[in-house]
């Protein structure tokens, strides 16, 4: 009876970890990512691929939620330098597909892993000094 309840305890001890552990681990392949492209800034590597609210931190800015989707989130940030949308995706695959869509109407976009930054090409730049990424010219 006694080894049935310590096997229960470990058991429940193991099921309540399990979660925390899977949200804290994982960051290797994105960090890796980061580096393969070598444009991403060291602070943006450590919080890569992060929360609208992570990045709006790091840019300086208090955002504004817009849109809470399944594909995305999006939060806008009005700043004296301009404004800029911060969009964040749950896959990689889904921000490339925003971004082929995005082509449609032209322009430039802050990339990093599994997010976007729209905003005027003289706002990205100190952008991409805050939090890394490239800029991508996407043409109709």
């Amino acid at each position: 009876m006694v080894t049935k309840l310590t096997r229960g305890a470990a058991l429940a001890a193991t099921l309540a970890v399990l979660p925390l552990m899977a949200a804290c681990g994982g960051g290797d392949d994105d960090k890796a990512a980061g580096k393969a492209t070598g444009d991403s800034s060291p602070v943006a590597a450590v919080v890569a691929p992060a929360k609208v609210e992570v990045i709006a931190s790091l840019t300086g800015c208090e955002v504004k939620i817009r849109t809470e989707a399944e594909e995305l989130r999006e939060g806008v940030c009005q700043t004296p330098e301009g404004d800029y949308l911060i969009t964040t995706f749950p896959k990689e695959e889904l921000k490339e597909t925003w971004l082929e869509s995005a082509a449609i109407y032209g322009g430039k976009y802050l990339v990093g892993p599994r997010w976007a930054i729209s905003a005027k090409p003289a706002v990205l730049e100190p952008l991409k000094a805050k939090v890394g990424g490239t800029i991508q010219d996407v043409s109709p």
